[in-house]
């Protein structure tokens, strides 16, 4: 389904954008350290899903639908920029802790499909840089499903390591309240300063 030396060339490009540091990672950390490592693996776990979907609506046409209408990217971009903004005030509000009750895997998935999905980053990248990877003499659909797996796959371990990470971290939190106040507001203006950036983007366009 995919040219060989393509798929040879795209697994370090797609293992760089893993391990670049943005809003799905950033989440994942905050994830480990409220509620632990498996609920930075799930968050991963969603976020990765999230970047198979992208990789399924590139492959369907997703691409031509954006120039036809560039209105839709900055929808997606406004969207994305709103989400962050919640999170952030979330997460200000909610000391983080790693035995609270109603945290729960299922809401990590959910919330870290959301946030890939609505990563204008992410979006361009899949629009931007798999089509170089595609050969038009083969099905294309099944080689953007590939390249989205792969995609997906990267970044399940490395965002999950982040928030694996980050669960032991929030062991220390409920003995510190100086230190769990400090990663509070710091994941909190991280949150802020990417939906700052993504909307400054849009502006700007």
């Amino acid at each position: 389904m995919v040219d060989l030396p393509l798929l040879l060339a795209f697994i370090p490009a797609a293992l760089a954008l893993n391990l670049t540091p943005g809003a799905d990672m950033m989440f994942c950390l905050a994830q480990g350290a409220r509620g632990g490592a498996a609920r930075g693996w799930a968050a991963s776990a969603g976020i990765s899903c999230g970047a198979f979907v992208h990789g399924l609506l590139a492959g369907l046409g997703l691409g031509a639908l954006i120039a036809a209408f560039p209105a839709a990217l900055s929808v997606i971009r406004w969207i994305g920029a709103a989400y962050l903004l919640w999170l952030a005030w979330r997460t200000l509000r909610h000391p983080i802790a790693t035995d609270r009750p109603d945290v729960r895997p299922s809401r990590a998935f959910r919330d870290g499909l959301i946030v890939n999905l609505s990563n204008p980053k992410v979006i361009l990248f899949i629009l931007a840089f798999v089509p170089q990877f595609i050969d038009p003499s083969r099905p294309v659909l099944a080689q953007f499903l590939v390249y989205g797996a792969i995609l997906a796959a990267g970044g399940f371990v490395v965002n999950g390591l982040v928030g694996a990470f980050a669960g032991r971290i929030g062991r220390r939190l409920a003995t510190s309240p100086r230190l769990e106040r400090g990663l509070r507001y710091g994941s909190a203006g991280i949150f802020g300063a990417l939906a700052a950036r993504i909307g400054w983007e849009a502006l700007a366009r």
